[in-house]
């Protein structure tokens, strides 16, 4: 089952709660403008926008939150939605059945708080939400292998699907993952 909080250092790590919807929001918009560098687009981030719709009232979805002296650190959300933006190929969309898929977005730290191990723990609060929900049979992400020690992090927690990386600094180098589920599932 699901634990709600768990503690790390001076960090309180919980599913995201009204109040801290503002601050989850500043993490992620502050890491897609400043350390991803390409910003809030419509296409890929309208969860951003409108996070209590999308996670707090939809039960399939949940985002998660560190919490240190009351400002929202770091964030980590759960989606229904199998794989389908930045364009991937096709025969990797097939694998995931829209229904059955969980995907992981949003595992975000500010820097000052990087280190602590604040996405291995809220990777893990995910993936024991994605593991209590009978619904699901896997747990994948994407990854853009440019930012600094995503790869390395990712190859940690989660199993390679596919490299898709081409080697040009202009486009997306983008790594497919699975985190393995208990009981067998992917």
């Amino acid at each position: 089952m699901l634990s709600d909080t768990r503690a790390t250092a001076t960090y309180d790590l919980r599913r995201a709660r009204p109040g801290d919807l503002d601050g989850a929001r500043s993490v992620i918009l502050d890491t897609l403008y400043r350390d991803l560098g390409y910003g809030y687009s419509p296409a890929w981030h309208a969860d951003v926008i409108d996070l209590d719709g999308h996670y707090l009232r939809d039960p399939r979805q949940a985002l998660f939150v560190a919490v240190h002296d009351g400002e929202v650190v770091a964030t980590t959300a759960v989606r229904a939605a199998a794989p389908k933006s930045p364009p991937h190929p096709e025969w990797l969309v097939s694998r995931y059945h829209p229904d059955r898929t969980a995907q992981l977005f949003r595992v975000y730290v500010r820097p000052g708080h990087r280190r602590h191990g604040l996405a291995r723990r809220l990777v893990a609060l995910a993936t024991d939400f994605v593991a209590a929900a009978p619904d699901y049979d896997v747990l994948y992400l994407h990854t853009d292998a440019r930012s600094p020690g995503a790869d390395d992090f990712w190859r940690s927690v989660a199993v390679e699907v596919h490299d898709a990386r081409d080697g040009d600094p202009a486009h997306f180098q983008t790594v497919h993952f699975e985190v393995p589920l208990p009981g067998g599932r992917r």
